[in-house]
């Protein structure tokens, strides 16, 4: 990871968090593993909210990522695939939705949102102790792209 560079007013950046309470056995575990990555990195304000699935994230984010307080945004979430086309609309669209805010707007928003065929593979991605997790991958991007936008 590179090194997080602090803001002009010498205070770490801030960080708002998205995070659906569908699937929320999965978000808890990517909230958990972000918020302590966060910490590590010397980020003591985060601002989270809860949406009521993937669907509903990039809207929150929007709102975050307008706010001047807010340095970067992280969407965290699981969609599992299930029997009919619904886990393809949700899924793309909150990831098309994401990318739309994160252009919009400037700001890094990070897609911390699982897409997964089974819980299983999505617990994967979500270990609270070493091995993978979405929600810490996505804490040490968002940090490492508000560095970068603002050496560009």
């Amino acid at each position: 990871m590179a090194a997080v560079k602090k803001n002009k007013s010498n205070k770490p950046p801030r960080i708002g968090i998205v995070a659906s309470s569908f699937n929320d056995f999965i978000t808890k575990r990517l909230l958990q593993a972000c918020l302590l990555e966060l910490k590590l990195a010397g980020v003591n304000q985060v601002t989270t909210v809860w949406v009521p699935g993937a669907f509903e994230a990039p809207l929150a984010a929007l709102a975050l990522a307008r706010r001047k307080d807010i340095d970067g945004v992280i969407c965290l979430g699981a969609v599992l695939r299930g029997e009919t086309y619904h886990f393809d609309v949700v899924a793309n669209e909150a990831g098309r939705g994401i990318m739309e805010v994160s252009l919009r707007t400037g700001k890094p928003v990070m897609m911390g949102i699982l897409t997964a065929d089974t819980g299983s593979q999505a617990e994967g991605r979500s270990k609270p102790k070493g091995g993978s997790n979405k929600g810490r991958d996505c804490a040490r991007a968002v940090l490492e792209m508000i560095a970068l936008l603002k050496n560009l």
